[in-house]
């Protein structure tokens, strides 16, 4: 076969931009003609339920992206299936040497990029990956061993020693694309109906731009679920319409808290690589050995938001109805559900996944064994949210709670479906007998 050295095939996945994007950085620095392809990826969209508003932001973002690659006189390519079948495939098709992408750190992903590299090298082809998803990844912030860290703190202080501008330095691949081999034709782009998934869009997507006022007032700010103070991205972290790096600049200069949540980000990112096992298992093993009661009836009125408590109910309330939940109720509803109703984590995990605009599986998981005190560096098992106290102390007005729980304060609101002093007492008596 006559492949064209100086062509390259860039595929995008959880970096849906043209602007500051790593791996297509690389690609149109070091080739003439660059191929930007997208694959609706049939091992993930076949498990989803057909009106999910994740797939209706991606086919919105991919549209607006192909229109981007068209002003430059480029065509995103459009795929639908199974990446592993697909990828090798097109390469051959185009006769590229180089396939670049950007890497992904959970364990599917992971695998599956490594089958494929396995594909494209049969046939003499080079599979490139690039960091763009995240600050530092893998192995860059170490001990001094060279082990990962598993305790936030120290990883931390690591993690901003070792930061400059260099990693913050923005990559201009909009300005190489521009000079990338103009295309001739432009492909069209299949409908979301034809992939079966319904076009209507029940929730709304929150602006990628955070407003400076969110980085000032954030570390006062942040932990009151009725104001707008937090910057509400993750839906753009997780895939990539947002760059890491402009918004790790804008918190370095303005919210050295904000910041943080940056690097607990990166952290669970760094934790789900080099211990894939967490995905599905306790990261201190010998949490998976407690006997969760797992009450489904209660598990369902956690869910509906039908707990009679009414942080926890609003919180669950405004997941199921915007696909998002503020950061400070998610610890006390993740709380509610593995102290007080002794529910095993995983089916939180589980919940959050469906529902989530932002769900992202490093930090969900970090974030519900934090909760079930099973994680790294998680909440020790003593310690038990109390949800009235949450309240009293984050929404002393019930203003989020009455945003969101229309019949509190009248017979209709339930009584709580557990006591809370019964509820602690026997969830430390359980995890003190069981993990010592």
């Amino acid at each position: 076969m006559n492949i064209v050295e100086n062509s390259a095939l860039f595929w995008h996945r959880r970096d849906l931009r043209i602007k500051d994007n790593s791996g297509l950085y690389k690609a149109a620095r070091n080739h003439s003609k660059v191929y930007p392809i997208f694959i609706f990826d049939t091992t993930i969209l076949d498990k989803l339920p057909k009106n999910d508003q994740r797939v209706i932001f991606i086919y919105n973002t991919i549209q607006t992206l192909k229109e981007e690659y068209k002003d430059l006189g480029l065509d995103l390519r459009i795929y639908y299936g199974d990446p592993c079948v697909l990828l090798p495939q097109i390469a051959l098709e185009l006769n590229v040497k180089k396939v670049y992408s950007n890497n992904d750190y959970e364990p599917k992903a992971i695998a599956r990029d490594l089958f494929i590299y396995s594909e494209l090298k049969k046939n003499d082809l080079q599979y490139i990956g690039s960091k763009d998803h995240v600050i530092f990844e893998k192995s860059e912030v170490v001990k001094a061993d060279n082990s990962p860290y598993t305790v936030f703190t120290p990883y931390m202080k690591k993690w901003r020693e070792k930061l400059n501008e260099f990693f913050l330095r923005s990559y201009p691949s909009e300005l190489y694309c521009s000079n990338l081999t103009k295309c001739g034709t432009f492909s069209s782009l299949i409908s979301l109906e034809e992939m079966g998934f319904s076009s209507v869009q029940n929730q709304s997507f929150p602006p990628k731009d955070v407003p400076a006022t969110i980085f000032k007032e954030y570390v006062d700010k942040r932990d009151y679920p009725s104001l707008n103070a937090t910057s509400k991205v993750g839906l753009h972290l997780r895939f990539g319409t947002l760059s890491i790096r402009d918004l790790a600049r804008q918190a370095k200069e303005t919210s050295s808290s904000y910041l943080n949540e940056l690097i607990w980000r990166d952290f669970y990112q760094m934790i789900i690589y080099h211990f894939p096992q967490s995905v599905d298992f306790s990261f201190k093993k010998k949490y998976d050995l407690i006997p969760w009661e797992n009450n489904e009836s209660l598990f369902y009125k956690w869910c509906e938001g039908k707990t009679g408590y009414p942080i926890v109910d609003a919180g669950m309330r405004e997941l199921n109805s915007t696909g998002f939940m503020h950061n400070r109720v998610r610890m006390i509803v993740a709380s509610f559900l593995t102290k007080h109703l002794l529910i095993d984590w995983k089916w939180g995990e589980t919940y959050f996944a469906e529902k989530l605009l932002d769900y992202d599986l490093a930090s969900n998981v970090g974030g519900w064994q934090w909760a079930a005190s099973s994680g790294c560096d998680a909440s020790p098992y003593f310690r038990v949210f109390n949800p009235t106290l949450q309240q009293q102390k984050f929404d002393k007005e019930f203003q989020y709670i009455k945003k969101w729980v229309k019949e509190f304060g009248t017979e209709d609101y339930p009584e709580p479906i557990i006591e809370h002093t019964f509820a602690r007492n026997r969830v430390i008596a359980v995890y003190k007998k069981t993990v010592g």
